[in-house]
């Protein structure tokens, strides 16, 4: 059994602005050379451990760049900045071809049916499937509820290729149980890791690299994996990117009720525009089954988001029931609002909730308003086609987003 309490994480502002601290020292030639190697359990001095603060903007990707400027600058802290940036690369290219994540709630629904009995998927998810480097990472995940990222290439690469289990079932079960499951993310990770994202190249988990890039903690023979896998293929087409969805602006003049949500728990961002604020709500919609600890992490974010914004003159937050998306509605309704104001919602269980609950309040005359992040903005329209667009843009975007 690995400890729990080798978990690290408190789900506050405060708790990020302190890891962010103590991480920031490292976030240069220390970080460009052990960011691989997966040190086990609790052995996590080597990466920042800040994703599910990150995930859930408690703490924001600006001020984690700005933490590696300050301290490394751009050259000192380039492969750092780059981590960062891919995270907002993979929200803008899911936002820019929204049919990628209906055609993976689809494709998942139809695999959960086909493989409700498979054995082999039990073992895979209980870490029983006598790999040693497999189940102890799928037994890390689920008793800790996080895997350092080199484990999760190894372990998309066997669940494909090796185990031969749909991709889609994987993403799903690291979506259940990770911290810092990010919709966008980890859909896009298991494509790439499959060969979807990036048609005909997928990632290979190769013996020697499990054995190196854990000090040797694991070394599997190259007769248990598939070593020279092909690429899956799909006849899906996600076609060319489009714009990023259009928003309803938000109007200062009428009665605004705001909605805290988990994909941008940086409230005090909004907050002192909110002029004629009457209500304030968080709506927790963690993924589908997902663990407890993902859960109590989601909800505790949002109560500590609403305690700040109330702090900052926001009125106390009402937790909404998501079982019904008709509720957003009502309780708009029994504020006395007409308009409801909340940060940009991505692709993911939120925005397929809030999809749910437009046709009721566009029957009552509320409208929803969003408001863009400055960041999402200047990198989102870059995230057209591979990271390297982005990439070779990042110096520029520097500049841009950290005026002198």
């Amino acid at each position: 059994m690995i400890d729990s309490h080798l978990t690290p994480w408190t789900p506050s502002r405060s708790a990020a602005l302190m890891q962010l601290d103590a991480f920031s020292p490292s976030m240069g030639r220390h970080y460009a050379a052990m960011r691989n190697t997966d040190l086990g359990p609790g052995e996590r001095t080597n990466t920042s451990i800040l994703s599910p603060y990150l995930r859930r903007r408690l703490l924001t990707e600006h001020e984690t760049v700005a933490a590696a400027l300050c301290t490394h600058g751009y050259e000192g802290s380039e492969k750092f900045v780059q981590e960062v940036f891919w995270r907002t690369y993979f929200k803008g290219w899911l936002e820019r071809r929204p049919t990628v994540w209906s055609q993976y709630k689809s494709q998942l629904e139809a695999v959960k049916l086909r493989n409700a009995d498979d054995r082999l998927l039990r073992e895979a998810e209980t870490g029983s499937t006598g790999l040693a480097c497999f189940d102890a990472w799928a037994r890390e995940l689920v008793e800790t509820h996080y895997l350092h990222n080199h484990a999760r290439m190894w372990f998309a690469s066997i669940w494909i290729f090796t185990l031969k289990l749909p991709w889609e079932l994987g993403a799903d079960f690291f979506m259940r149980h990770l911290l810092d499951g990010d919709p966008a993310s980890n859909t896009l990770s298991w494509r790439w890791v499959a060969g979807l994202h990036t048609r005909g190249k997928n990632y290979v988990a190769q013996s020697w690299n499990i054995a190196k890039f854990t000090n040797g903690r694991f070394t599997p023979s190259a007769s248990e994996l598939a070593e020279d896998p092909e690429p899956l293929t799909e006849a899906f087409d996600p076609g060319l990117a489009q714009a990023v969805r259009k928003v309803t602006l938000f109007d200062p003049s009428r009665k605004t009720a705001f909605l805290i949500t988990v994909e941008d728990c940086m409230s005090e961002t909004l907050v002192p525009s909110l002029g004629n604020m009457v209500a304030a709500a968080t709506l927790r919609l963690s993924p589908p089954h997902a663990a407890k600890a993902v859960h109590e992490f989601d909800a505790a974010s949002l109560a500590d988001a609403a305690v700040r914004a109330q702090r900052l003159g926001a009125p106390s937050a009402t937790m909404l029931d998501p079982s019904d998306p008709r509720r957003l509605t009502e309780w708009a309704q029994e504020a006395g609002a007409t308009q409801i104001v909340t940060s940009y919602v991505p692709l993911g269980p939120t925005r397929d909730w809030l999809d749910q609950a437009v046709p009721s309040l566009d029957n009552a005359g509320i409208t929803l308003a969003e408001i863009h992040c400055d960041w999402d903005d200047a990198v989102w329209p870059l995230a057209s086609a591979g990271f390297f667009k982005v990439k070779k843009q990042i110096p520029r975007l520097i500049e841009d987003l950290y005026p002198s």
